[in-house]
């Protein structure tokens, strides 16, 4: 996709944000939008945290250090930034700035905090989604059903989904993960939608403008 857009008529990318608690299925579903979804990459973020078996640098994070990490906080280096069990996370700025300005859409997978500050910085471009998980237990036995985490971990994930959860409200759109096939579909609609938002589409004018000269000859 070009800043173009699929129509011909030059858009603005957006900021497409997924959330949810840890094992709702935002990571799936991301992963499937990327798979199927022309003009929309992953933004990268950053983090304090140590690599998990199969993560890649510069493809599923930016690993750093705490002192670099600050030090890019302090120069405005990142869109926003948060601690999440103990680690730092943050989306560098450039790249995602470079990204809309040519009309491509860039997908977060973060929590509310960051969440909260995309959308104070860039109300304009950001589209948020809460994914929630069907019952307690179903959430429970996907973190299980990972086995990337020690118990004592996921007890403190399900501990945390309680105070995730209260900030659903803050988000443009809710989507029940009841199953993948269907979570997708809904998550799917919402960015094609998104996309075909008049005010996104800066070409429009000049569009409209063509097309009624073609129809006055």
């Amino acid at each position: 996709m070009t800043a173009a857009g699929f129509d011909g008529v030059e858009r603005r990318g957006l900021m497409f944000v997924l959330s949810s608690p840890s094992g709702a299925g935002k990571t799936t579903l991301s992963r499937l939008l990327l798979e199927r979804e022309p003009g929309l990459k992953m933004s990268v973020s950053a983090t304090t945290r140590l690599p998990r078996p199969g993560e890649v640098e510069g493809r599923d994070y930016f690993f750093v250090d705490k002192p670099r990490f600050e030090t890019m906080v302090k120069q405005g280096e990142l869109l926003e930034w948060a601690t999440v069990f103990d680690n730092l996370y943050g989306t560098p700025r450039a790249p995602v700035e470079a990204a809309l300005s040519a009309g491509q859409d860039v997908l977060f997978d973060i929590d509310w905090q960051g969440t909260q500050q995309l959308h104070q910085k860039a109300s304009a471009d950001v589209v948020r989604v809460f994914i929630l998980p069907p019952s307690a237990a179903d959430l429970e036995k996907r973190l299980h059903t990972r086995a990337q985490d020690s118990d004592e971990v996921i007890r403190g994930r399900m501990s945390r989904a309680t105070h995730e959860l209260s900030h659903w409200a803050e988000y443009d759109y809710i989507v029940i993960n009841h199953s993948v096939d269907d979570a997708f579909a809904e998550v799917q609609s919402i960015l094609k939608a998104e996309r075909l938002k008049r005010e996104r589409r800066t070409g429009l004018t000049e569009f409209v403008r063509n097309l009624q000269g073609q129809l006055e000859k």
